[in-house]
């Protein structure tokens, strides 16, 4: 059973980051929550899920120089790449944006192939492939005059979450051979707090949060988006569990599967008919989940 331990965590994760996935952004757009709140809110998300992390671990808490250096390398490449994607989240849609930043498994894969000498069986092989085919149709957009999507500023800003999430899912699998999980994930979630200044000032209007909090029922939708963005912190958390029991070569591909869940969500909140090349995607992706846990 243990070494399947990774499997049940990482499809925690595919399934919390999906629905995080499609609602964060729907909120966004509903409730006009500006991105600099929404990643302040997801900052203060994994400070419960850290004191979950401490407990499991009774308390224990690397912070020598070696383990403070990863854990920061960790977590400011994921926090990083979270306040770029809130920008992309500005500009253009979930069901656009997310697939196309999970191509991120291919950064991991190859890190991993190179540094970490990792490799994966025949199914797990065909597993990957399928895995990035599908990662592959679900990002495809037809477009047209009424598309979402203008400009190019969001395709810069995927590409950067898609290698600095490629990075640290490299780091997260390296870190995890010197470091247990919970103390990558505090070391995550300071990370995030630490960047929350930053986030404010990303912004154009540096008072828009200011503003935001300001005003006359705001409790409501900041409580709605924090339960929202908690979802994340427990993917991330038991994403570095699953980098600790699995291949780096196998969790980041299914990692990458997550997508499918935020497309099925966000085609059906806005209902919208899955073109072809999405289902094709979805059963590409339900095979190489299949695939990868052989």
């Amino acid at each position: 059973m243990k070494d399947k331990l990774w499997l049940l965590f990482i499809l925690i994760t595919v399934v919390t980051w999906g629905v995080w996935g499609a609602f964060s952004d729907l909120q966004m757009d509903k409730d006009g929550i500006p991105e600099t709140v929404v990643y302040i809110l997801w900052a203060l998300t994994m400070i419960p899920c850290a004191i979950v992390a401490l407990i499991i671990n009774k308390g224990k808490f690397l912070h020598d120089g070696k383990s403070a250096l990863l854990g920061c390398t960790v977590g400011l490449l994921g926090a990083g790449g979270q306040l770029v994607l809130f920008k992309a989240l500005a500009i253009g849609p979930a069901y656009i944006i997310f697939p196309f930043i999970s191509m991120s498994p291919v950064v991991v894969i190859t890190l991993a192939a190179i540094f970490l000498k990792e490799k994966a069986n025949k199914w797990q092989i065909a597993g990957i492939i399928v895995a990035l085919i599908a990662i592959l149709l679900l990002s495809i957009q037809t477009g047209g005059d009424d598309s979402p999507v203008s400009g190019w500023l969001w395709i810069v800003l995927a590409v950067l979450v898609l290698f600095a999430w490629g990075i640290q899912g490299f780091f997260m699998k390296f870190a995890n051979n010197s470091m247990d999980a919970e103390s990558i994930f505090v070391w995550m979630a300071i990370s995030g707090l630490v960047l929350i200044p930053v986030a404010w000032f990303m912004d154009s209007n540096p008072m828009t949060a200011a503003e935001f909090f300001a005003q006359d029922g705001v409790l409501v939708p900041s409580l709605t988006c924090f339960g929202i963005q908690i979802l994340n912190a427990i993917g991330a958390l038991t994403l570095v569990y699953a980098y600790r029991y699995g291949k780096a070569v196998i969790v980041s591909p299914m990692e990458g599967l997550s997508p499918m869940v935020t497309v099925l969500l966000s085609l059906i909140i806005l209902s919208v008919i899955p073109t072809p090349l999405q289902i094709a995607g979805i059963c590409c992706a339900a095979f190489a989940m299949y695939a990868l846990s052989k």
